[in-house]
């Protein structure tokens, strides 16, 4: 089964603008996609995209989601596994790295300072 990807050579970035308030978040999360597309009804594809967590945002919620995730923290900070009101969790800093299966409860999230992440989604190939 083929990528749905184009071929991109290096460019610059607009960091400033085409960010996204991402359907899944209620709160100030960002998203850039950067590559790709994720049919979630039609269970296929692969997505590249930065997420971006302002200053004091959490979520009070675990997320689950039916495709692989791996997640690259940039900068910032990130805590993971914090409580409906945005206490506790695990905290974790720059170049830190998780990679979920389909069906891997995660989170609740949160960012003191706010964060960067690189984040890739897929399906396996039929």
């Amino acid at each position: 089964m083929a990528i749905n990807k184009a071929h991109d050579e290096f460019h610059t970035l607009d960091m400033n603008n085409g960010w996204e308030r991402p359907a899944a978040y209620k709160v100030d999360v960002r998203e850039k996609v950067l590559s790709g597309a994720l049919d979630e009804v039609s269970k296929k594809g692969s997505r590249t995209r930065l997420l971006r967590f302002s200053p004091g945002v959490y979520t009070t919620k675990p997320f689950v989601h039916d495709y692989w995730e791996e997640v690259y923290l940039i900068s910032g900070d990130l805590t993971v596994g914090n409580d409906e009101n945005g206490e506790g969790g695990e905290a974790f800093g720059p170049n830190t790295y998780a990679v979920r299966p389909p069906g891997a409860v995660h989170g609740p999230f949160k960012s003191n300072g706010g964060c960067l992440l690189l984040e890739i989604h897929y399906y396996d190939p039929a």
